[in-house]
This record gives structure tokens, C-alpha cells and sequence, in this order.
């Protein structure tokens, strides 16, 4: 491979240009394959340029994976003007699957690989639900929900209910449809929240 010829940029804009080049990795290999060397001689800097903008290795394939995180959030952000928050939470649902069944290796690496025993990629999963979770919360109003504990309990439950049911989808679809998965995710949903604003915190 060609070393690309370096340009003179912003601190910011290299580190930017660095995470890209990291990205484009990941769309063909797992995160922990991801090569320091191959991403610095891409962006047409040194390795210890490389190791200028990020501590280490981790460090790196830690900013790649909220990186990645950012990009999923913001191609699931709620398309609030469907109004019905079944239709809201299923269009959402439909662009996370897609962008996983896309970036598959990664992702799987995330949740299930490399960065499932690290502290640093465990938070950036753990922030990425908290906002998903949080996203569904604010649809409580349109169900005509009260949003209680038992409420917010119930779903980071199903936020992380329809990232396990994904990742089995992944690793064997066993037949299951895309829009079968869609529809399974979707229903349990309203099934979920209307059985625990039915309970108090004190029942539970």
C-alpha cells in the first residue's frame, strides 16, 4: 500500500480523519483486528503520530466504538412526526437493525467480544442504551403512560431485550424475516410498559 501524502491539519481534524480511517476497518473485521499500523499509513501519518492522538491502542479502539455508537444513535433518532409512538419506536427499531446487520463484526466484538470485558467499552454500551432507553421514556406521554420506576425499569429491560434478540438474529437467522424480528421487538414493547404502569412499585 501507498503511504498517502501528509497534510498539514488541526489537531481535531487528524484525530477525526485517524477514527474514520478506523471505521472503514470495521465495516470488513472485528475490533480487536482493527491495525494502528494500516489506519496511520491511510491517513498518511506514523505510527507514533498515531499514538500522539490516542494513548494506546484501547484508547483508540475506544473512540472508534463511540464513534460508531454516535453514528448509530443519530441514524435512530425517533422520527417524532409519525405520531403514533408504535410507528415512532418501529421505524426506530428498523434503522438499528439495519445499521447492526451492517456493521455486524463490530458489533458483535462490542457487545460479545473483545469489548464486553473492558471497563471503557462496557460504558460506552452501557451510555449507548441509557440514551435508547431514555428515547423510549419520552414516548411515555404519547401512550398515556405515567412514567414511574417500574416504567423505567421495564425499559432498559427491553432495550437490552432487543439487542440480545438482534444478536441472536445475526449470529443464526434461523429463518426469521427482518420484518418478522421488526414486528416480534415492536409488539413487546406496548405489551411491556402497559403491564408495569398496570403495577405499583410496591406489588412488584
Amino acid at each position: 500500500m501507498t503511504t498517502a501524502r501528509r497534510t498539514r491539519m488541526s489537531p481535531q481534524a487528524r484525530r477525526d480523519q485517524l477514527i474514520e480511517h478506523g471505521l472503514r476497518m470495521l465495516s470488513d473485521r472485528a475490533l480487536d483486528q482493527v491495525s494502528v499500523e494500516e489506519v496511520a499509513e491511510a491517513a498518511g501519518v506514523s505510527r507514533a503520530l498515531l499514538f500522539h492522538y490516542f494513548e494506546s491502542k484501547q484508547d483508540f479502539l475506544v473512540a472508534l466504538t463511540t464513534a460508531q455508537s454516535q453514528r448509530m444513535l443519530e441514524c435512530t433518532e425517533p422520527e417524532l412526526s409519525l405520531g403514533d409512538p408504535l410507528a415512532i419506536a418501529r421505524a426506530s427499531l428498523a434503522a438499528f437493525i439495519d445499521y447492526v446487520s451492517a456493521n455486524r463484526s463490530a458489533y458483535l466484538a462490542i457487545l460479545q467480544g473483545v469489548g464486553a470485558s473492558d471497563p471503557a467499552m462496557r460504558k460506552v454500551a452501557d451510555d449507548t442504551r441509557a440514551v435508547m432507553a431514555e428515547r423510549v421514556l419520552n414516548l411515555a406521554d404519547l401512550l398515556h403512560l405515567q412514567r414511574t420506576p417500574l416504567l423505567e425499569l421495564a425499559v432498559h429491560g427491553w432495550v437490552t431485550f432487543s439487542e440480545q434478540v438482534t444478536v441472536r438474529w445475526l449470529r443464526d437467522e434461523n429463518g426469521v424475516t427482518r420484518e418478522a424480528l421488526i414486528e416480534l421487538i415492536t409488539q413487546s414493547l406496548p405489551l411491556l410498559a402497559t403491564t408495569a404502569s398496570g403495577l405499583s412499585t410496591s406489588d412488584a
